[in-house]
């Protein structure tokens, strides 16, 4: 085997990366192991591991079914590919923030939790306060660390 085929074997394709994470990030978000995915599909929880890893690459049929399962569009397991810059965003959008980091933050359990318990409030002028305040004490801790 060339060195070229073990370097490109060995590391995951980035939009593979990408897909996996917005799995993950659903799946989670609905609240679903890695396991009842699995059965729903028919196949074996190490398998969903290695999907949101992106160490393998679903197959479009499958990843028709899994836009079935978890309740999207097949489009959304695309999004961060047009949010990141890859040809798609123009650059210099979002400065300031790096949307690296969002699926990063969204993994986290605390991110997980306030999401949900934010998408249970039914009335949008408290939904705006809460905004409001969350992005006033972000901005107070950001300024703090300069």
């Amino acid at each position: 085997m060339s060195e070229i085929n073990s370097i490109t074997e060995s590391k995951p394709d980035p939009v593979d990366v990408s897909i996996g994470s917005r799995l993950r990030l659903r799946r989670l978000a609905m609240g679903l192991s890695q396991n009842t995915v699995a059965q729903s599909l028919g196949i074996t929880f190490q398998q969903i591991q290695k999907y949101e890893r992106g160490t393998n690459r679903i197959v479009a049929s499958r990843l028709f079914r899994l836009s079935q399962v978890l309740q999207v569009p097949v489009q959304y397991f695309f999004q961060d590919l047009a949010q990141t810059g890859r040809s798609v965003t123009p650059e210099g959008e979002g400065a300031g923030e790096s949307p690296d980091r969002v699926p990063e933050l969204l993994s986290q359990r605390d991110t997980l939790r306030m999401v949900r318990a934010f998408s249970r409030i039914e009335d949008a002028s408290v939904r705006r306060q809460i905004y409001a305040l969350v992005k006033m004490v972000g901005e107070r801790d950001l300024g703090a660390e300069c």
